[in-house]
């Protein structure tokens, strides 16, 4: 299963960038208030956001990965290995939007990887 590993991360690494793609995207609009009467120029907005679609792009390209990996591993293999998207997205937001990496998110970050070591440890 761990020949398989990268194509899990790939597929990972694919879901992270979606996520920070959509959060820059978000940035660029800005906030707004949900109501009836935004509907239509706030949706515009999103729709023809180049980081949105972007976003949505690598969502669709991480799904279609995910289902190759899925159809050669266990999913309580896989699925735990997810985890690691939380570790690059925590990263990323550190980066590229100063956002604070906390004693308590450092301690979550390293048991994210003391459990993505121990999944790995046991594939077959």
């Amino acid at each position: 299963m761990n020949r398989y590993l990268p194509l899990i991360l790939l597929g990972v690494l694919l879901n992270a960038f979606a996520q920070i793609a959509l959060k820059q995207g978000m940035r660029t609009i800005g906030h707004f208030a949900f109501s009836i009467e935004n509907i239509v120029p706030v949706g515009t907005r999103v729709m023809l956001n180049p980081y949105v679609i972007a976003g949505l792009l690598c969502y669709v390209v991480s799904v279609i990965v995910w289902l190759l990996a899925l159809s050669r591993v266990e999913v309580s293999y896989a699925y735990p290995l997810l985890s690691v998207g939380y570790i690059v997205a925590a990263f990323a937001g550190q980066i590229l939007f100063q956002e604070a990496l906390t004693p308590v998110r450092w301690a979550g970050i390293l048991v994210i990887c003391f459990g993505v070591f121990l999944v790995t440890r046991s594939a077959s």
